[in-house]
């Protein structure tokens, strides 16, 4: 949105500079994209007068004169027809840039005659097209700057231009007149009342103008006057030069006055030809495939659907886009029908993306228009064109009726303060919306008609604080809603999360994150795949499905990195994976996987294929970090994706899982086309009791003062039975007491027999209250022999 300086004057009444005005837009929310001032490009050039010039001794058409300048005399060699002794010149000298040629000028030599500077014309300067001649001022003082000169006697050439950048919401500030409201309100200014005195009718229009039931909803009013007699030619030079200075061509008075008013009030109108017109206006919604031929000489094809304006014989126009040549005013028009109608955003916008067609009345119906301004837009532009081309209008045409769009907001003072930050007494408050042009009703705030953007009490406070400036904003710190340490921010499983994260990048796995999308096929392969997780609309069919494990998505992390040639990985994710659509089937998980050996090879010998135990002592590792209790049980029954023999789980009882360690079953290992081994763990950290007494700090190690007691044991069991067991057995005989229980020794064969074997373990008791004595210590062993020979089906070794 481009203007000039003094066009905004004509809206407000103001004294302040130019620098005040742009920092004010940008602060309001309008921000200053540029300022061209054309008087920089004119500060060197001053004013000089020719004392003498003659003919040039060696070409026909260039005199050589003698001008009087702030310099003294300087000799010129000038080849303008109009180069005279006594005229007022404008003067550039050696070192001044001459903008409408892009050189610097030196002194020169033009057929043996030395030219110290250049009399300028107005094309050189970038004043006008005009090159026939250089300047002839009627007045001016030898020495006196062109700038200050156009200053006094025609200060339009040298206007700044300020343009703005607007946003979508602001539709309202793509008229100058918008723009004045908003830096009067800000106390730049005082707004000048804006009115119009109707033109008189004369006689009743010979058009008239309907609008088709199903179009209501896209052009509720539409307005028009028919005015006989004008007398189109060129626009006043005031009017020339506004919309020259915001780089818009003249083309002739009827069409100058509709770009006027467009960037004057927000008003987009339209002038047709009334004796181009067959019959009367119709306002309905093309059938498709209509063809106009349109203002900028294009031709176009309708969608159907599309609002448009037709006479009696076809399309005339494309509603609020833009008009149709046919119509349109030319030198010769005397009769036009001056319309103003209002139209409805969303369908403008996707007419206009249809036909591809921007222009700048779609740019302003889209953003929102006054509806209420509508007839007395078209009342402006009738007295003017009256005014100025003269003839005599019609009685008002309209059809349809003016939009409700009425209103109204509660200002709640103390909310606006609260949320601002700022102390804005609620009598300002009141003001600032007043001078907006809200109109207050009590607490009630009624919006008005020209800003369709206020939907809510936020946009009130939105337009409080902008007026306000936030610029005015003093930082201040939060002040603690309880005195002392503050509470934890995170929850106790954002804590959990965090902390196995960072575990398991100290033990040297490099963090994965994988798509919560997976394929139907691999998902089964890991208990998942059903219709519960399925996808409605997935992105691709490799993504069919919400992931039931995260296990997936890092094997073919790995299989990728393999097919690259990295052979060893250790990576690991944090995320959830789902079991259904609620809130409460989506679980968190830590997963990692170990592929290949445990590090490069080396002439000792240190390294070796990844195993079971090796996922084992991470996984125990992430456990301890997140909470887990230090005396966990291993079990079997691991899920079928775990090899059947090589893995285990983490246990709080039988039914209490933790965690699940060990190798892939093989299947899997195929089925993502890896290269093994590969060991994988999987902890659920949801499953993880919370501690009884939550503290912010650690407990007080527990150390007991009495001597620890070791005792070995060794069973005969069947060959098949597992150690596990035998441990599981032996640790339950009495929990208080039984810190650990290992086993040493493993022996098959020989003396036992056939399908037997011998395990041999050690137990640990250590007390807590008083010293074991042999009695206690033998009521214990007891007791794991009777556990384990329950469990096991075995036998003490003698």
């Amino acid at each position: 949105m481009k203007f000039t300086l003094s066009w905004l004057k004509q809206h407000l009444d103001t004294d302040a500079s130019l620098t005040e005005i742009e920092e004010a837009l940008t602060d309001l929310g309008l921000e200053v994209e540029g300022v061209e001032n054309p008087a920089d490009a004119l500060k060197s050039f001053t004013i000089a007068k020719v004392t003498s010039a003659e003919q040039h001794p060696d070409a026909d058409r260039l005199r050589v004169c003698k001008v009087a300048s702030d310099e003294g005399e300087v000799q010129i060699v000038c080849g303008a027809p109009n180069a005279r002794e006594g005229i007022t010149v404008v003067l550039a000298k050696p070192g001044d840039y001459v903008p409408g040629i892009d050189v610097t000028l030196s002194v020169g030599n033009i057929r043996g005659v030395e030219s110290r500077g250049m009399m300028c014309s107005e094309r050189e300067l970038e004043l006008s097209d005009e090159h026939n001649g250089i300047i002839e001022l009627p007045s001016g003082e030898v020495g006196q700057t062109f700038v200050d000169w156009l200053a006094q006697n025609d200060p339009s050439k040298i206007e700044p231009v300020i343009e703005i950048a607007i946003t979508p919401n602001r539709g309202d500030a793509l008229g100058v007149r918008g723009i004045a409201r908003d830096l009067a309100a800000r106390g730049l200014g005082k707004l000048k009342p804006l009115s119009v005195e109707s033109v008189e009718a004369s006689f009743k229009s010979d058009i008239d103008v309907t609008i088709d039931d199903d179009t209501l909803d896209g052009c509720p009013l539409f307005c028009g006057r028919l005015i006989k007699g004008v007398k189109n030619g060129p626009s006043p030079q005031w009017l020339q030069d506004r919309l020259t200075a915001i780089g818009l061509r003249p083309i002739s008075f009827l069409v100058d006055v509709t770009n006027f008013y467009t960037y004057d009030l927000n008003r987009p109108l339209h002038v047709f030809d009334a004796d181009k017109v067959n019959g009367n206006l119709r306002v309905h919604r093309a059938a498709g495939g209509e063809e106009i031929v349109a203002l900028d000489e294009k031709s176009y094809t309708i969608p159907a659907g599309t609002m448009i304006i037709s006479d009696d014989t076809g399309v005339e126009s494309i509603a609020g886009i833009m008009g149709g040549e046919v119509t349109g005013c030319t030198d010769e028009t005397v009769n036009v029908f001056v319309e103003s109608a209002w139209w409805d955003p969303i369908q403008i916008a996707y007419a206009g993306r249809a036909l591809k067609i921007n222009s700048d009345a779609r740019y302003r119906f889209e953003r929102g228009v006054d509806p209420e301004f509508t007839p007395e837009g078209l009342e402006h532009a009738v007295r003017m064109i009256v005014d100025i081309a003269g003839g005599e209008a019609s009685e008002l045409v309209q059809a349809g009726a003016v939009p409700d769009h009425s209103r109204a907001y509660k200002l709640d003072s103390k909310r606006v303060q609260s949320l601002v930050g700022m102390d804005i007494p609620e009598s300002e408050q009141r003001q600032t919306l007043t001078a907006l042009g809200f109109r207050m009703e009590k607490d009630m705030a009624h919006v008005p008609s020209w800003r369709p953007d206020v939907q809510g009490e936020a946009d009130l406070v939105e337009e409080v604080a902008r007026i306000a400036s936030l610029t005015k904003l003093e930082g201040k710190p939060l002040s603690r809603a309880s005195a002392g340490v503050p509470k934890p921010v995170l929850t106790p499983m954002q804590v959990r999360t965090s902390t196995g994260r960072r575990t398991a990048a100290s033990l040297g796995y490099n963090e994965c994150v994988t798509y919560s999308f997976i394929d139907e096929a691999a998902d089964k392969l890991f208990g998942g795949g059903t219709d519960v997780t399925r996808l409605e609309n997935p992105i691709s069919s490799d993504m069919s499905h919400m992931r039931s494990d995260l296990l997936p998505g890092l094997l073919r992390a790995a299989a990728r990195n393999q097919a690259r040639g990295i052979a060893d990985l250790a990576l690991f994710e944090v995320g959830h994976v789902f079991h259904g659509v609620e809130p409460n089937q989506q679980n968190l998980q830590i997963a990692g996987i170990l592929v290949g050996r445990t590090g490069p090879k080396d002439v000792h010998g240190a390294s070796r294929p990844v195993d079971l135990y090796d996922a084992k002592a991470d996984a125990e590792a992430i456990l301890a970090a997140i909470g887990a209790p230090a005396k966990m049980q291993i079990m079997r029954g691991g899920p079928d994706w775990f090899h059947p023999s090589r893995h285990g789980r983490f246990c709080l009882g039988p039914k209490k899982t933790l965690g699940v360690f060990g190798e892939l079953h093989p299947k899997i290992i195929s089925e993502f086309d890896l290269k093994g081994p590969v060991v994988a763990f999987t902890i659920f950290p949801q499953d993880i009791p919370l501690p009884k007494n939550a503290t912010s700090s650690r407990p007080a190690m527990d150390i007991s003062e009495l001597q620890a007691v070791e005792r070995d044991f060794a069973f005969i069991v069947d060959a098949d039975v597992e150690a596990l067991t035998l441990v599981n057995a032996a640790a339950g005989a009495d929990k208080a007491l039984i810190e650990e229980v290992r086993v040493f020794d493993e022996f098959i064969g020989g003396s036992l027999g056939e399908g037997k074997k011998s395990l041999a373990i050690t137990v640990r008791l250590q007390p807590k209250d008083a010293t074991l004595k042999d009695k206690d210590i033998e009521a214990v062993g007891a007791k794991i022999i009777e556990k384990v020979t329950k469990a096991t089906g075995g036998t003490l070794r003698g």
